[in-house]
Parts: C-alpha cells; structure tokens; sequence
C-alpha cells in the first residue's frame, strides 16, 4: 500500500471548530469571541435553558477568556449567567440538573492546549446529537445581529464543587477507602484539589504528585510508555495502593494498581456497574466485550462513540421501564448513571453525563472491602484484555478515505490486517471493527474531537492485546 495514496490534496492539520464526539471543538485560535458568541446564541435559541445558563472552565489558558465571550453572550441575550469557575465538567452537570437550569462548560477535555470547546447542557441533562442539529440549524439561519438585552450576571464559585464533593463523601461514607495509600496525579486537571478532599475523606492516606501550572493534555485512553514507567516510580516511591487521576475537565478516570498498571476505563465501568446492582448497561462497540460474559447484568445494548449516543440509549431505557436499573459507560472510563443507586453510606441520585470520580471510587472502595488489591480484585472479571492508542496529526481529509475503503473492500482488509488472522465478522456501528478466527479484534476509528486517528485492540492476554495494537500502529503510520 503506497504511503501517500490516502493523502489528500491540500492536506492540513487544521480543522474548523465543529461538534464532535463530545460537545464543540476547534483550534483557539478559531474559536474567536464572535464564534463563541453566535454558538451560545444558537444554543439559546434552539434549546430550553430555564432562563439560567451555568457557565465553568478548565484550566487551560485559553478558557477564562473563551468564558467571558459566553458570558457575555448570555447577557446580551436577557439570560441569567451563573458564573461556577472552574470545576469539573459533571460538577457543573450536577448543579445544572439540581437546579433545573442549563450549562455551558469551557473545555477541550483531554486535547492539546492549542484546541478549547463547549459543551452544552439542558435543564434536563447533556444535549443530545438532535440538539446539536438544532443548534447548528439556528446557527445557519442566524445574521449574526443582536440586540443587546438586560440579562444578569451573577457568581456562585465553589458551590457546585461542593455539592459535587458531598455526593460522594455521603454516598460512600467517611471508612470507605480506609487504611489505603493513594496516589492523586493532579497535573492540570480541574479536579486536582476535589481529589484529594474527597479521598482524604472517605479515610485513605492522600499523596499529591506533579501538579502542574502548565497545562498537561491527559488521554486516559492512550498514556505513552515513559509516562506509564513514571506511574510505576511513583507507586513504589510512595508505597500506593493506587494512583489516580482524570483528564483536563474531569470526566474521565485514571485508575493505577499498585504495580503501576493502568485499569482500563471499561474495566473500571463493568466494576462500577456490578457494585451498583445495575441490570441494563448501555456503552459503545469499542468497550471490552467481556461484559458479555459477566452473569450480573441482564441486558447490554452497544452504541457509537461518544456520550450523547449512550445517552440517548439510556434515554430510550427509561422509556421503556422508568424504573430500569441502567448504566452507561465508555472505554475511556467516563461513567452515566440513570437511576438512584445505593452507595456504601447513602444514595447515589442520576447523573447521565459523564463523571470521573464515581468508577475511581468504586473499585477502590470493593478492593477494600474485599481485602484485595486493585489488581486482584480486576483478576475477578473475564480474562479479555484491550489496549489502546492514536496517531496525531490526522485529518478527517486523510482517515476518511482510508477508513472507507477498508469498509468497504475486503480485500483492502486483507492487505491491511495481513498475518492478523481470518476475519469473522465486521461492524461498522462506528468505524470499522474486524474480529478474526480466536476472537482479536481490531478496531480502528478517527477521532471526532481532534485530527487524530485511534485504534483500539482486543485479545485474551494483555500481551496479545499490545502485540496487535504495535503492530497496526505501524501500518497505520506506513499509510499516512
């Protein structure tokens, strides 16, 4: 296969601010306050907000000022801005939905600096891909003309971090994590200091490693392995039990036993979904199928990527049965959960978007309750492994016809996965994903958040696993 022949003409890095898997996201320097402004009051115009619209950041450099422009926006428009700060992004969910008002949150997630976003709430929760067709729909009717309204501006910093806070010390109660060394990795994440009071606690003994003031873009799904030796060092320099950390906004987990192996997201979501008592689970195609083996749940439904896709099949769940015991989570760790749980110490009340401390808290509160390590405690589960990782750098103009034509022509498939094995079945749900004779799978995908082209692996060892995904990684750089 000829290394330029999925190139296109004119190729570039540089992609216009669009929705992806997850909300808005662009270059910063694309995302100028007129931009800003028109999506806010696209979004004003298509979607219920209550009147109040709660605004946070991440800790990027670019997200206070990108927040002014929202702000702003909100104002002129005769709406009420709750100004939160910066906090995690299901931090501002939860008081979005408690307080029955919408939310924009400034964020670019686990991306480089360089790239910022929005994501958009409801009174009722995380929008939905219908709602991002609204916008975009008011958007391209839009003149860009306003007439400036009489809208307040008002500040509620550290009261959502709060309350985000005290659902999980009530829930899991002050014993919870008790007798455990953890390791909290805070580099640039919004939740670097929620972290550590809420670990510190539930009873753990609390060390706080790297924090950052420059900005650390952190993929829980894709950790280089200089930085995987790094967690290793730390776990034997401070004797942890575990390390953990979250992405920039605090939606995704970052789980570490005490050999500095990192847990993977869907691991972390099977064990969080059984100490839950959840029944039905809804997660996209790229998670670890060993949830198909596991006797605790009686229904899984697979989705594409991206939350507002397991959102609306949760959705779709509770219409069916309002009281469905259901849960949704993706690879990369990010948990929903759609009904009241039973914590430890207290109820667990819904939050359909995607959280990071409820599957850290989770298995570490089961491992020590059980008297088991991290590690023991994931030997429990179906022996299937996965690994993941991207190519940077990869625009939609050079994956795009690249992915297609394995889509669509087996024999390119043939030539791609040469020595994989014989292929026995194909989904095309997101992506493409082959699974061969002896049950490895291979998934590959772009992203929808950022130029990059992901590939995900699946095997019985972890070995096999990382075997596969080195092994198409460096087909994929052959090809582009």
């Amino acid at each position: 296969m000829h290394k330029t022949r999925f190139l296109a003409e004119g190729f570039s890095q540089k992609m216009a601010p669009k929705f992806g898997t997850s909300g808005l996201r662009g270059l910063v320097v694309d995302l100028t306050a007129d931009l800003v402004s028109d999506y806010t009051n696209a979004f004003l115009a298509a979607c219920p907000t209550g009147g109040m619209v709660r605004v946070g950041w991440d800790l990027r450099p670019s997200s206070p000022d990108i927040a002014m422009a929202v702000i702003r926006a909100i104002t002129a428009s005769g709406q009420t801005a709750v100004v939160d700060g910066p906090l995690p992004t299901p931090a501002l969910a939860l008081a979005s939905l408690r307080a029955h008002q919408s939310a924009i949150m400034i964020t670019g997630s686990h991306i480089p600096a360089d790239r910022n976003g929005l994501k958009f709430y409801t009174p009722h929760g995380e929008i939905s891909k219908d709602d991002e067709a609204a916008i975009l729909a008011q958007l391209s009717m839009s003149d860009g003309a306003r007439i400036p309204g009489a809208g307040a501006h008002k500040e509620d910093w550290y009261g959502a971090t709060g309350a985000y806070v005290a659902r999980y010390v009530d829930g899991f109660g002050a014993t919870a994590l008790n007798g455990l060394r953890i390791g909290v990795y805070q580099h640039s994440s919004v939740a670097r200091d929620i972290m550590v009071e809420v670990v510190t606690a539930l009873g753990a003994t609390t060390i706080a490693i790297a924090r950052s003031d420059v900005f650390v873009p952190v993929d829980t799904e894709a950790v280089d392995p200089d930085t995987r030796d790094l967690f290793a060092d730390w776990c034997r320099e401070h004797r942890l039990d575990a390390l953990i950390s979250t992405d920039g906004d605090a939606d995704r987990p970052m789980v570490v036993d005490k050999a500095g192996h990192i847990v993977p997201g869907d691991v972390l979501g099977a064990i969080t979904a059984r100490m839950l008592g959840a029944d039905i689970i809804c997660t996209p195609v790229s998670s670890n199928t060993m949830i198909e083996q596991m006797a605790d749940f009686t229904m899984l439904h697979h989705t594409c990527i991206g939350s507002p896709f397991v959102i609306t099949a949760m959705e779709q769940v509770l219409i069916d049965d309002a009281g469905a015991r259901v849960v949704g989570y993706e690879a990369n760790g990010g948990f929903l959960l759609g009904f009241e749980a039973d914590g430890p110490a207290g109820p667990l009340a819904p939050l359909m978007t995607r959280d990071c401390l409820l599957p850290i808290l989770a298995p570490l509160y089961l491992a020590q309750k059980s008297k088991h390590t991290l590690a023991e405690l994931v030997a429990t589960l179906p022996p299937r492994f996965t690994a993941a990782d991207r190519l940077v750098g990869i625009a939609p103009e050079a994956s795009g016809p690249f992915l297609e034509s394995l889509r669509q022509d087996a024999d390119a498939r043939d030539d791609f996965f040469v020595d994989t094995g014989t292929e026995t079945a194909v989904d095309l749900t997101d992506g493409l994903r082959v699974t061969f004779q002896g049950g490895d799978v291979v998934h590959l995908r772009p992203s929808g958040n950022a130029p990059e082209f992901r590939c995900y692996t699946e095997a019985d060892s972890d070995a096999r696993a990382q075997d596969l995904l080195a092994r198409h990684l460096k087909q994929l750089r052959a090809t582009f």
